[in-house]
């Protein structure tokens, strides 16, 4: 039985296993909308079918493999955005 009290209820806590997770999935539903097979993906990304099997399974993928799949699936902006650009607050600085 589960502790309605339990902090986890109330509070969203950010672990590496839970971004993963979220991130597969968020994959798994954009190829899904674009009415995408694991197959078909990976012959436009030119990443392996056995790897996209893998990743929408295990998570398990190279970083290289993520950013093609992700160009196939129009969201490589994201993933140049993750550690975003320096703010530039005086242009003197440069």
């Amino acid at each position: 039985m589960k502790n309605k009290y339990d902090l986890n209820n109330f509070v969203h806590t950010l672990t590496e296993q839970g971004v993963l997770s979220g991130i597969v999935e968020r994959v798994k539903e954009r190829r899904k909308e674009l009415k995408l097979t694991q197959q078909e993906l990976s012959q436009r990304s030119g990443v392996s079918y056995a790897s996209i099997r893998r990743f929408e399974s295990t998570g398990e993928i190279s970083f290289n493999s993520l950013l093609k799949i992700a160009s196939v699936l129009n969201a490589l902006a994201d993933f140049n955005m993750l550690f975003g650009n320096e703010q530039v607050s005086d242009l003197r600085e440069y």
